[in-house]
């Protein structure tokens, strides 16, 4: 009795959707969960529920994630329904775990190699065994080829063709990249040491190939609970199905919508063809979002309704479950400089208002880009901390270049304009103002680089005012000293260190995070989506890193781009993922034109008044919901409307739409605005119709009668 008891207590509280994620039955089960609908919940209830009900044992169950922090949420969260006893682990620690046990048994008495902590320094002596000359940054990116190969269950030999067939970006060309992977793995061996994903292998190797070892998991082992299920990668899988060994008591959460990492070798495929790879399967959906509001919510809908590809056929259109807050707002800017110190003013108005700076949060699609935003929120006096990358002036790179740069002063003469002599001098570093290098983390640093290079021209564009006399004075260009003072100075101000702050982030690092506002900045063309995604499956993906940036906030949304990166520059497009806004209310077109005339304008999303949804159409945002929302037109205020227009028109001698249009007519008669402001509200009515018929409609929507409001004179315009 007391168990059962404790059992109904772990359900109280779920929607009906989590309740039947958490009482399905043993087998397979997915758990197709949307951003902020309870995931975390919903599993630990399922394995606390069974556990209670007696249904299975807490010991014999491992719940696998990918990160350490989610594994002790989820064994807190248990812990906290009162069951103990639960393996909570990430892939990598579950295979340490198991490998390092058996190691006596299957290496004849030797214990586990060394584990190697990063593949770089051995990356960097197997590219010279092969005649391949690699930095830092070369290096990370072929150990990051490498990683994907050996998470792909690709061989050294395989890799030419299996890169080809994924169509990867290789830093070198694909037969050299091979070549060093060999040379990686034969200097690994020689070494006696392994990597990550050999230790995954060797988990494998184990299970499959020992009988003994096997049976002892699969007898500790007998249900199984996958996170973020989206991201597993071949060799993880490989690893799954051998601990299963044929059975099926698995549940997994994901979320297709949520796949960005599949340059990793991560793939959202085991998810969507879940239901054909286990027939019988229970597929439940979580659409109930608890984090954000409808708003954020609406406008998530919006830009994930466009995607296509495999892990649309998975999407989900998420209900927002918390109290109405703020439209969304789309701001352009002329600059990226006037994006930065706008969203930093708004970031001290934000916190000077109450909001903790740690609960808000400035998302970018590289890393590359933070340097505006330290810098502006540096002078706005805002703390901030930099979440998954060091701060601009502290990574390797721009430290190295700084130096480069002073060393430079010596060799270019003085009246070289100041860009060409930071070109030269970033020369002696090896950038060049060509396209980018392949490989992300060789782009990254081309890209820190080159933002060197725009804060220059940017420094250059205001000479320094020399007085020559009491009233006179001359412009004296910046020279390259100047510009190293500069950098000096900045690089002092953003090292100053912070306990809480602002949290300046990529959309990569921001996933699993949540903020109560968040500005999602730089959403323009090249860069969201970024210039090297190619292929329409990479496009998708950044239409999804879009989404989960818009996912983190919970009820203040700010989305912005700059219509050029530097004052002057060449103007770029809005991002095409961005919501195609209505302008017809005699706005111009979200386009660099009009940003270039004005420093910002402010853009409000429009949400559905019923159900939420982003309203992108013209008539559905003068009308303040979807076409398939219920109307509830108030057919009799709507006869008088026709009426009194029809009067109007007759009077002034034009057509009835020129007065107001049907779709107006009926925008009045639905939302029954009862003062100014929500008659303004009402896309169509702009000022001069205001003025002539304000008061007129609002006393029509008040009850007046049409004879009442049209005495039997002209209107004169």
């Amino acid at each position: 009795m007391v168990v059962h008891s404790a059992a109904e207590r772990v359900l109280a509280g779920l929607d009906p959707e989590q309740r039947s994620a958490v009482t399905a039955p043993a087998g397979p089960v997915c758990i197709l969960a949307g951003a902020g609908t309870g995931k975390t919940r919903a599993v630990t209830s399922r394995i606390a529920h069974r556990a209670l009900t007696g249904d299975i044992s807490a010991r014999h169950v491992l719940a696998v994630t990918f990160t350490a922090r989610a594994a002790a949420e989820m064994r807190a969260r248990l812990t906290g329904l009162g069951v103990g006893g639960v393996q909570a682990r990430t892939f990598h620690a579950a295979a340490l775990r198991q490998v390092r046990y058996f190691a006596p048994r299957l290496l004849e008495g030797r214990a586990m190699p060394e584990l190697l902590d990063s593949k770089v320094r051995v990356v960097t002596l197997a590219a010279a065994k092969v005649g391949l000359r690699a930095d830092r940054a070369a290096a990370r990116d072929l150990a990051g080829e490498i990683e994907w190969a050996k998470s792909s269950l690709v061989e050294p030999g395989e890799y030419v063709v299996a890169a080809a067939k994924a169509l990867r970006e290789t830093p070198h060309e694909p037969a050299k990249v091979a070549e060093v992977f060999a040379a990686y793995e034969r200097l690994k061996r020689g070494n006696g040491v392994i990597d990550f994903e050999d230790m995954l292998r060797a988990a494998v190797w184990g299970i499959e190939e020992h009988a003994d070892v096997a049976e002892q998991v699969r007898g500790q082992y007998r249900h199984f609970v996958v996170d973020e299920y989206q991201d597993v990668n071949p060799l993880q899988q490989r690893l799954l199905d051998a601990w299963l060994g044929g059975r099926d008591d698995l549940t997994v959460v994901g979320d297709a919508s949520q796949t960005i990492y599949s340059f990793t070798g991560a793939t959202s495929s085991y998810l969507v063809d879940f239901p054909r790879r286990h027939r019988n399967a229970t597929v439940v959906r979580l659409v109930r979002d608890y984090r954000s509001t409808p708003q954020v919510v609406g406008l998530a809908n919006a830009v994930i309704s466009q995607a296509r590809g495999a892990e649309a056929r998975l999407r989900l259109e998420l209900h927002g479950q918390r109290p109405p807050g703020p439209e969304p707002e789309l701001r352009i800017f002329t600059d990226e400089p006037a994006e930065a110190n706008a969203v930093a003013a708004r970031c001290r108005a934000l916190v000077d208002g109450g909001t903790p700076a740690r609960e808000i949060a400035v998302l970018f699609r590289t890393n590359a880009q933070s340097e505006a935003y330290e810098k502006a929120l540096t002078e706005a006096g805002v703390p901030y901390v930099v979440q998954g990358a060091e701060r601009f002036f502290e990574r390797p790179e721009v430290r190295q270049a700084m130096v480069a740069l002073r060393a430079a002063t010596r060799s270019i003469p003085g009246e070289t304009p100041l860009p060409a002599a930071v070109v030269e001098g970033l020369a002696a570093v090896g950038w060049a103002p060509d396209a980018p290098p392949a490989g992300g983390a060789a782009r990254e640093r081309w890209e820190a680089l080159a933002a060197l290079l725009q804060l220059a021209e940017e420094y250059a564009a205001t000479p320094e005012v020399v007085p020559i006399g009491e009233a006179a004075a001359i412009e004296r260009p910046v020279s390259l000293s100047d510009f190293n003072e500069e950098l000096a100075r900045r690089a002092a101000q953003q090292h100053v260190p912070t306990v809480e702050g602002v949290t300046l982030a990529s959309l990569h690092s921001a996933k699993g995070l949540e903020w109560d506002a968040v500005f999602l900045v730089g959403l323009a063309e090249g860069t969201l989506p970024t210039t090297y995604a190619k292929t329409p499956e990479q496009v998708e993906e950044e239409r999804r890193l879009l989404y989960v940036g818009i996912t983190r906030a919970r009820e203040w949304l700010w989305l912005s781009y700059a219509a050029a990166r530097s004052p002057g520059g060449r103007a770029r497009r809005p991002s095409r993922f961005l919501p195609q806004l209505d302008r017809s209310g005699g706005g111009e077109r979200a386009g660099a034109g009009a940003a270039r005339r004005t420093e910002r304008r402010r853009t409000q999303v429009v949400s559905c008044r019923i159900c939420g949804a982003t309203l992108l159409a013209g008539a559905d945002r003068k009308l303040g919901r979807c076409p398939t929302c219920p109307s509830d037109l108030d057919e009799e205020l709507y006869e008088r409307l026709r009426e009194w227009r029809q009067r109007v028109a007759g009077a002034q001698k034009v057509p009835a739409y020129v007065v107001f249009t049907d779709a107006t007519l009926t925008a009045l008669a639905e939302r029954k605005p009862g003062r100014t402001e929500e008659l303004v509200a009402i896309a169509g009515i702009g000022p001069r119709k205001l003025g002539l018929y304000g008061d007129t409609v609002l006393a029509l929507v008040a009850g007046a009668g049409v004879d009442d409001v049209c005495p039997q004179k002209s209107f004169e315009i």
